[in-house]
């Protein structure tokens, strides 16, 4: 036993409980509360008392179309994260791994997107997207083309994705880069003493002493999809085109503090803790069935 008398301990658990429950907890109920009610008199008549409306807002979500849209777009994200992010992470993991020279550079220059700020980097692509005298049409006009509209409904949410994807890829590659060094340099030695190529390497011998950092990867993907706000708000504000883009940070945003409708915010929040907590959950269940199958 390391710590023979647990006592102690408390004094450092306990500000940190007291932290989360005045911050996170306690906040988060409030927000239960004020889902079943109307506050949209914080607005008309500052002071006045809010109206008991029990589940209306609950029942709202059933046929919010925009809600429907969020989701789906939240979805499609969870899995554009873990194909590209994750995947996209790996395979720069294993290409720099192989480097001898000069692995420091390339270190920096992968995770460099994650040291500047989402904010700037949606201000710079929305940029490149601009139709009159954005890059993209410079390039197109320069090569003898009409310029084209990036951000219409057909082509908006494919252009949001890929900064958002772009920016989080060197966050897993530094992990994947960890897991990777953690395996012995003698288990690939070996394998290739017995004439085992580098690409059979990564499926026989990477890969599977990789699963647990993988998992790890896939479940922050997942819910980290959940969360996605500020790259999305920079380029395309209140969803558009047309309430297309909107995920569902975006569309809670929108309608808390660009609709002031705080009460129906509330519910949207609810939901969003509620779908991270059921997704990781499940992604775990998952991970841990593959662990045990494996053993």
């Amino acid at each position: 036993m390391l710590y023979k008398k647990k006592s102690p301990l408390l004094v450092f658990v306990i500000p940190g409980l007291l932290f989360l429950t005045i911050f996170l907890y306690l906040p988060f109920l409030e927000n239960i509360k004020n889902s079943c009610f109307d506050m949209t008199s914080i607005v008309k008549m500052p002071g006045s008392d809010w109206k008991y409306i029990g589940a209306d807002n609950y029942q709202k979500l059933l046929t919010d179309k925009d809600l429907m849209v969020a989701i789906a777009n939240s979805f499609k994200m969870m899995f554009l994260t873990v194909v590209f992010e994750v995947g996209i992470g790996f395979v720069l993991a294993i290409l720099v791994m192989n480097i001898k020279k000069g692995q420091q550079i390339f270190r920096t220059i992968f995770f460099f997107p994650i040291v500047i700020s989402a904010t700037a980097i949606g201000l710079l692509f929305k940029l490149f997207y601009n139709f009159n005298g954005g890059m993209l049409n410079q390039i197109l006009l320069g090569m003898g083309h009409e310029p084209v509209n990036w951000l219409n409904p057909q082509l908006a949410f494919v252009m949001v994705s890929i900064p958002t994807l772009w920016s989080y890829v060197g966050f897993y590659f530094v992990i994947l880069l960890t897991g990777l060094s953690d395996i012995s340099d003698d288990i690939y030695e070996a394998a290739e003493i017995d004439g085992c190529s580098k690409l059979k390497q990564v499926g026989y011998i990477t890969i599977p002493l990789m699963k647990s950092v993988l998992a790890t990867c896939v479940t922050l993907a997942v819910t980290g999809a959940l969360k996605i706000f500020d790259l999305p708000w920079v380029i395309v504000p209140n969803g558009a085109p047309q309430g297309l883009t909107h995920f569902l940070g975006t569309y809670m945003y929108q309608v808390t503090f660009g609709m002031n409708n705080y009460d129906y915010g509330s519910v949207l929040a609810i939901v969003i803790v509620v779908m991270g907590v059921l997704i990781s959950k499940a992604v775990g269940v998952l991970t841990a069935e593959k662990k045990e199958r494996r053993v």
